[in-house]
């Protein structure tokens, strides 16, 4: 099988891995020590409905304990709703998050695309509107997209939303990294969903509690109907106590947040300056990595450099010489920058 993520360290060992964007510092000690007190309780299997990660996580979003489901990652809760759903016409945008299709596919759901613009940094725009009809079944939306890390405007998630609802759309809002935006209250909140039961808000502790081995995503939705058939199709103890243990944990770093949140912003505008001033075309972005594109075979390139990143030839909509890096901390940062700079000079 071939394997089609980022951080993929086990075939290329050894590597400096900017393909994975997570949290540049990993998971705190709280995260790791909680992960350890929940391998010690292995000998039991884990509450199967998450009850005290549910309750101390809705008590901070501020909605009800009822409106949250939890999986093995947030690519576990993608298969389990298009498994629930059973969708006859799906939509996606292009570039996106390659698990939708995925997913979709393995549900016997051939997705249509709508593909966005290169000469537009691959923002989505009003263009998407009138293609949401009652033809869809399902729409799945990533903000802040991957690999392109843009933003949906405000104004015009409302009218998506909106539209979704008008035509019984339903609408998976995939916000894994919003915690990386500049403005992360510029995003869908929890409570914003309880109004619109037609809206599966998808998140993940995976990136910025840099986590992923441990696999803990959850989706907040108003609709119960929905929330019992993703239960249905699930298995009862996805969601492992180690990964319970490390979320409650991870619940209770919310200044580590804001200081990673600081760090990213930070660190991205200077790779930006550096990109430019090196000659490598890259896009705007509001998360943890950034979209490049070059001339050069920088995935081949680096690696002869002990450096991976990952190569976007393979996302739809993309095609080859586009390339995603991480934002990692400043002096790996200034290793990945250096490298390129001495490819760029070779030319």
């Amino acid at each position: 099988m071939e394997y089609t993520h980022g951080g993929d360290i086990y075939t290329y060992d050894g590597m400096l891995d900017f393909s994975a964007n997570i949290n540049p510092f990993g998971a705190s000690d709280e995260v790791m020590q909680a992960a350890m007190r929940g391998v010690r309780r292995s000998e039991a299997y884990p509450d199967p409905w998450c009850r005290k990660l549910r309750r101390a996580l809705a008590e901070q979003q501020q909605i009800p304990d009822e409106t949250l489901i939890f999986g093995n990652g947030a690519a576990d809760l993608i298969f389990s709703l298009v498994f629930a759903l059973r969708p006859q016409k799906a939509l996606l945008t292009a570039p996106s998050f390659s698990e939708y299709a995925q997913a979709l596919r393995a549900g016997g759901c051939e997705p249509s695309y709508h593909y966005l613009r290169e000469e537009e940094d691959f923002r989505l725009t009003e263009r998407i509107l009138p293609l949401l009809d009652e033809s869809v079944d399902v729409f799945f939306l990533c903000s802040p997209d991957n690999p392109t890390g843009q933003v949906i405007d405000g104004a015009l998630l409302e009218r998506i939303v909106r539209r979704c609802g008008e035509c019984r759309i339903r609408l998976v809002l995939d916000e894994c990294f919003y915690e990386f935006m500049e403005r992360p209250a510029c995003a869908m909140s929890g409570g914003d969903v309880q109004g619109t039961p037609w809206v599966f808000l998808l998140r993940a502790f995976t990136k910025m509690h840099g986590m992923p081995g441990l696999r803990l995503g959850y989706g907040i939705c108003a609709d119960s109907e929905l929330l019992e058939r993703l239960q249905a199709v699930r298995q009862p103890w996805s969601v492992s106590a180690p990964a319970q243990e490390a979320g409650l944990a991870a619940l209770s770093g919310q200044e580590r947040i804001r200081e990673t949140r600081a760090y990213v912003c930070r660190e991205r505008k200077w790779m930006e300056g550096r990109l430019t001033e090196i000659g490598v075309k890259h896009y705007p972005s509001s998360a943890n990595y950034l979209l490049l594109h070059s001339e050069h075979d920088l995935f081949t390139r680096l690696l002869e450099r002990k450096i991976l990143i990952r190569d976007c030839g393979d996302y739809e909509g993309l095609k080859r010489g586009y390339y995603r890096t991480a934002i990692r901390r400043h002096e790996e940062n200034v290793r990945l920058l250096t490298a390129l700079e001495d490819i760029y000079k070779e030319r």
